[in-house]
């Protein structure tokens, strides 16, 4: 699996915040509280990184990752009920415009839940 060490990394640091702040906080606060626990595992992690949107090569948009591990995993965070469809829609499109090929859909909601993603770079069109 591409990047499985990384990805059980930042899964095991999701459930000890889960289990430390529990749910209804807003995402902000997961986010800051996610990256110092990814840092304290020792792995690079930069918080609202900017991925630029291309369509026809112009640049029509910019997205914010929450979280970016070891440039290789973007992950996303949501504070919701559930997961929802537009959650992953959302994760797929930060791969499809970006050369990351794995990310991590994090819910700390009601019960914890996530979602992993991959999207290789071989099936994408137009990367920038």
């Amino acid at each position: 699996m591409i990047h499985a060490s990384i990805t059980d990394s930042i899964i095991k640091a999701y459930y000890t915040v889960y289990n430390e702040l529990g749910f209804g906080f807003l995402e902000k606060v997961y986010e800051r509280a996610l990256l110092i626990e990814i840092k304290k595992k020792g792995l690079l992690c930069e918080n609202q990184q900017p991925i630029k949107v291309y369509y026809d090569s112009y640049e029509v948009g910019d997205y914010y990752a929450d979280l970016v591990v070891e440039n290789l995993v973007i992950v996303e965070l949501k504070a919701a009920e559930s997961l929802a469809v537009e959650h992953e829609a959302q994760l797929t499109n930060y791969l499809r415009a970006t050369d990351k090929e794995v990310g991590l859909l994090l819910n700390f909601g009601r019960k914890p839940e996530f979602k992993r993603k991959i999207f290789e770079n071989r099936f994408k069109v137009n990367l920038k």
